[in-house]
């Protein structure tokens, strides 16, 4: 039998259970019956503690609500004023932001992202280098990691960016000798194809200058009609701000149309500008003088994208060659179409070569007929493509076609001939021609990289040099182009007087250097100051230390070749480059010509030639000239000294015994060079 406490929570609705109250209010608990048979533990009544009474005394009333008089005042309700302000403002921001976006995207081509996305980098990059541009960065392993990750930044950015930004990135890549090797290795790149714009946007363009479709300014058809003309809707080349299109129009005229990107005349306003604002900021930030040379280098770069500028330049330069007899026949302009040509179109003769850098093909056996020329030598007609073949290439791919012969039958059958010319002619003229521009006629090419170049055979076996793209010129005043001329004749005299001069009224405090600079390679004749002391505070520096000062000691040659901004002449900037272009194809293809000899002689010879100069000036300079050319004997003793190491056997030319002392010279002074930028 279970006890109370055992079995209470089991206790069924057949045992009565009474609850009643005592006199003092305690509640008992109270047991009849037992259904069950329960032994209770303890008395059959259990008293709990007592209760409180809580039955409603009052009569009870029904719920009346309360009238509003005696309800207190209502509180203000809730008005989230800072919020909704708040709200309101990242709406309008948003809206502002979107339609500035489509706006920018649609009507500036994404000039004003463009911008930002410059002005981000260039704060990133100048902040990177005022934090660990020192001897032991604090957040980069070396000096030179950090001229790596800020190299592929600027590269990204410049690729993206596209445009103006990728012709910038050519001319740091020319001058990228003297740049980090973490520069010269990206920059090296700068020099592909740029990306196509479709045919859509080229066809724009020439309506939107001419007025007129492309069969209606041509004469072409894209059907293959009868009687008329065909042009290729793909480009043939594609560059920074143009792209070239083949053509040949109904009276056998083949033609390489050069249409402006439509999205350049948009963006070259915004790139210039912000090129000036980043270039302003950096002077400021690394205290070197580099904003004055600014307006300078905008002026060519703007230039560079009028194409009326252009023809202008191809036709001086097409008179010019045409009144020289030592150039006359071995160089050839194209020629300009005037009537086809505008601001945005530059319409020329098409040009059948091969380029520069094709030195296998240039070198290869001739496998065409004797005393016959490669295709378009001296501006004779090209062969007419097939109809039929054009028809058929028409009819099955409607924008892609490819409607140029290839006009390689000068390879031989087995497509492994080439224009069987020498390096050394085609070099000599390369010389020659960019000497003359320079020192002559003081109309010179900035740009002659070897994409610029073609070389065609002549009936005579000799090659022919075609110079395109004549949209950076530099025009020098006669007196800095008798100046220059005068610098480099003292340069190969040693005459550190004349050179001490003619550079100090050019504001520059550092003769040594840029002779160096402008010779490509180490100038021997000056009194070493520079190295000299360069060495002294480097020899027991640490690795890292070293590194960190000799760049200190570059930032500061270049304050003093650009110590007097006003008096310091912009046209060397542009010339600096031609140079470095020349001397780099010199040494691509193996050095066969002395370079410096061909320059120092047309440097002198131009004192004689020049039509700014009296008759007694031109007589006392002749006199200087003959002695001169016996000074240049010394130089044919190296180059043939080094010519004859190369027939039994040495692997290295001239430019690359130069190339050598420059870099042991950059080395100390706080740089290395890298010539090779056309490569890979």
């Amino acid at each position: 039998m279970a006890t109370f406490g055992q079995a209470r929570q089991g206790i069924c609705s057949r045992c009565l259970l009474r609850l009643r109250y005592s006199q003092s209010g305690q509640r008992q608990l109270v047991f009849s019956g037992n259904a069950h048979g329960i032994r209770l533990a303890s008395p059959t009544s259990t008293t709990w503690p007592p209760l409180k009474r809580h039955v409603q005394s009052q009569q009870f009333k029904p719920f009346v609500p309360p009238s509003p008089e005696s309800l207190p005042k209502a509180a203000p309700p809730k008005t989230y004023r800072r919020t909704r302000k708040w709200s309101r403002r990242l709406l309008y921001l948003a809206l502002s932001l979107g339609v500035a976006y489509e706006v920018d995207e649609y009507f500036l081509y994404s000039s004003l992202a463009r911008s930002a996305r410059t002005f981000w980098l260039g704060l990133v990059v100048a902040t990177d280098y005022k934090i660990n541009f020192r001897p032991h960065p604090p957040l980069a392993n070396s000096i030179q990691d950090l001229h790596t990750r800020n190299a592929e930044r600027l590269f990204d950015l410049l690729r993206t960016n596209g445009g103006l930004y990728l012709k910038i990135g050519q001319a740091i890549a020319m001058q990228s000798a003297i740049l980090p090797p973490a520069f010269q290795k990206m920059f090296s790149k700068m020099f592909d194809d740029a990306p196509q714009n479709p045919w859509k946007d080229a066809e724009k363009v020439i309506l939107e200058d001419f007025g007129k479709t492309p069969e209606e300014l041509f004469g072409v058809s894209f059907s293959g009609e009868h009687g008329k003309g065909v042009m290729e809707r793909t480009a043939r080349a594609s560059a920074s701000v143009a792209q070239v299109h083949w053509a040949r129009l109904a009276d056998g005229r083949e033609i390489a149309v050069k249409i402006q990107k439509r999205e350049i005349a948009q963006q070259v306003g915004w790139d210039l500008w912000t090129f000036k604002v980043v270039a302003r900021i950096y002077t400021f930030l690394f205290d070197i003088p580099l904003y004055s040379l600014v307006p300078y280098i905008s002026e060519r770069l703007l230039l560079e994208t009028d194409f009326v500028n252009e023809a202008d330049n191809s036709e001086r330069m097409a008179q010019l060659v045409a009144g020289e007899s030592r150039l006359r026949g071995r160089v050839y302009i194209p020629k300009v179409y005037r009537e086809l040509s505008s601001k945005r179109i530059m319409t020329a003769e098409w040009i059948e070569g091969v380029r520069l850098w094709d030195k296998e093909t240039l070198t290869r056996p001739w496998q065409g007929r004797w005393r016959q020329g490669s295709p378009g030598c001296r501006g004779a007609p090209l062969d007419p493509p097939n109809h039929d073949l054009v028809a058929e290439a028409l009819r099955t791919n409607a924008v892609e076609e490819h409607l140029k012969p290839n006009r390689d039958w000068w390879k031989g059958p087995s497509g492994k001939g080439g224009l069987g010319v020498s390096l050394k002619d085609t070099m000599q003229t390369m010389v020659d021609l960019f000497s003359a521009q320079m020192f002559l006629w003081g109309t010179c090419h900035a740009d002659p990289h070897p994409g610029n170049i073609f070389i065609r055979r002549l009936p005579s076996g000799k090659p022919e040099l075609v110079l395109i793209d004549h949209g950076l010129y530099v025009h020098m005043q006669p007196e800095f182009r008798h100046q220059y001329s005068l610098f480099w004749k003292s340069l190969m005299t040693f005459d550190n007087k004349t050179i001490g001069k003619i550079v100090q009224s050019w504001g520059i405090n550092n003769p040594d250097v840029f002779a160096s600079a402008t010779l490509m390679r180490p100038y021997s004749g000056g009194d070493n100051s520079t190295s000299d002391g360069i060495k002294r505070t480097m020899s027991a520096k640490e690795q890292q230390e070293r590194s960190y000062e000799m760049q200190q000691q570059m930032r500061k040659g270049i304050r003093e070749i650009l110590a007097d901004e006003k008096k310091w002449p912009r046209e060397l900037i542009f010339i600096g480059r031609n140079l470095r272009i020349v001397q780099g194809n010199n040494q691509f293809l193996g050095a066969p010509v002395n370079r410096i000899k061909i320059m120092g002689n047309w440097a002198s010879r131009s004192l004689v030639d020049s039509p700014d100069l009296s008759y007694r000036e031109k007589l006392v300079n002749l006199g200087r000239h003959f002695l001169f050319k016996f000074v240049l004997f010394s130089s044919d003793v190296v180059f043939y000294t080094s010519k004859i190491a190369q027939f039994f056997g040495r692997k290295q030319n001239l430019e690359d015994d130069v190339e050598a002392s420059m870099k042991k010279m950059a080395g100390d002074m706080g740089f290395e060079l890298n010539h090779r930028v056309f490569e890979g």
